[in-house]
């Protein structure tokens, strides 16, 4: 019989799925709960447990490990009669790697504490193959105990684990890593756009970029969508203009000014608005391609 506690996860999308399947691989008890069948029947195929609700799911549970898109969607399966807070034994402890606003997190962690259930805020970076290769980057806020209990869980699924403060805290550094992404990316994309104008070998190109200052793991994680203008969804434009909301709202609120993110903000909102809501937010090139001209 395993040692390890047992755990719930709630929302099995793109990246909960493959982190889920990470835990099962590292021994651990998985029962999942999410509102797609096809993600239910992919998760029993790696050996975990389906479950009909979330309060089937969380209800034995040790650690319950939710990952949906958005604050809204937090507050949909934690609070309510059939939601996590309501249905979890006294004494487990919830880990939230949605990446949400920090308001959100330092709330649910006080009703949280009303039910006797402690939280962890870790909303994580890496897109897609950062969660199938279980090296993401695990920003966290709460109780240094409660991380410290967590730790080994979390590191089945990231490589880079931090506490970095009271709860909210992996929040706000979440909002920081999307504004860091979010210009990074929109830099790539005018550097491809630049570059073909030009008529140099774009391949070429990249790649010696790559090996100077300019080069970053966005460069990296993104070349090939830029070389093949594949746009299939890693982390789509939708998630990261609620995410660009997130930061532009908490950089007011404590008074930062974000000029440069202000502005890929509004490009992404632009994209957004012109259909490619879905697409993977590589596809900021294509603004970029239709602001200089290209029939996109």
């Amino acid at each position: 019989m395993s040692t390890l506690p047992k755990v719930a996860w709630v929302g099995l999308g793109i990246m909960g799925s493959p982190m889920s399947e990470n835990l099962i691989k590292a021994g651990y008890q998985v029962t999942g709960f999410t509102l797609e069948q096809e993600k239910l029947d992919r998760l029993s195929a790696a050996g975990g447990t389906a479950a009909g609700s979330i309060a089937d799911a969380v209800r034995d549970a040790d650690v319950i490990v939710t990952m949906v898109p958005a604050s809204p969607q937090v507050e949909a399966i934690a609070y309510g009669p059939d939601g996590i807070l309501e249905n979890a034994k006294s004494g487990a402890l919830l880990v939230d790697m949605s990446s949400i606003t920090p308001q959100t997190s330092v709330d649910l962690a006080k009703a949280a504490k009303d039910k006797g259930i402690r939280v962890l805020d870790a909303p994580v970076s890496g897109g897609e193959a950062g969660a199938i290769e279980a090296v993401l980057s695990i920003m966290v806020g709460g109780e240094q105990a409660d991380f410290d209990e967590a730790k080994p869980l979390l590191e089945a699924l990231g490589k880079t684990i931090v506490l970095c403060g009271p709860h909210g805290s992996g929040q706000t550094v979440k909002a920081a890593n999307q504004l860091i992404v979010a210009v990074n990316i929109q830099a790539c994309a005018e550097a491809v756009v630049f570059l073909e104008k030009s008529g140099v070998d774009l391949k070429a190109a990249l790649d010696v970029l790559n090996g100077g200052l300019a080069g970053s793991t966005v460069l990296t994680r993104k070349k090939d969508n830029f070389l093949g203008r594949d746009f299939k969804p890693g982390f789509r434009i939708d998630l990261h203009h609620k995410d660009m909301g997130i930061v532009t709202d908490a950089a007011r609120n404590v008074g930062a000014a974000l000029p440069v993110g202000a502005v890929v903000a509004q490009l992404v909102a632009s994209l957004r608005a012109q259909g490619d809501g879905g697409l993977d937010h590589s596809a900021l090139l294509r603004a970029v391609e239709r602001l200089s001209g290209a029939q996109v």
